[in-house]
């Protein structure tokens, strides 16, 4: 089975995309740095267990997010590789490299959905928290 023939913008479409994906990362991974930075101080002042699951759960957080940015970056390198082969008329080695950088991009954002379940999960535990003080 022959595919259609890609054209050199197929790829190219998706470099401000990656582009902008990285950056949403990349700031996700600077806020959660900040976050764990402050538990981290007042864990070490007060010892409470509950903040040490919260860092705890922060750090599968951000080990998520690093996965995510490496197969975001992947997905690039790929994209670029592809558009690469395109130009020099290498339409099979381009439109299999361009399959590789989709599926890592869908792995990328896969792992974003996760991150972003864990998120939630962790701010509706610590409103629970609260709640339950108020009772």
């Amino acid at each position: 089975m022959t595919l259609p023939e890609l054209p050199l913008s197929t790829p190219s479409l998706l470099f401000p995309a990656i582009s902008l994906l990285m950056l949403a990362y990349t700031n996700r991974f600077l806020g959660l740095a900040n976050v764990v930075r402050g538990l981290h101080a007042s864990w070490q002042s007060t010892q409470e267990p509950l903040l040490l699951k919260q860092i705890q759960n922060l750090r599968k957080r951000i080990r998520i997010i690093k996965h995510m940015q490496t197969l975001g970056v992947l997905s690039l390198m790929f994209c670029v590789v592809s558009t690469t082969l395109i130009f020099f008329d290498r339409q099979a080695g381009g439109q299999i490299t361009f399959g590789i950088s989709l599926v890592l991009m869908l792995g990328s954002l896969t792992l974003s959905l996760v991150e972003i379940q864990m998120s939630g999960t962790a701010l509706d535990l610590q409103l629970q928290d609260v709640k339950c003080r108020e009772e």
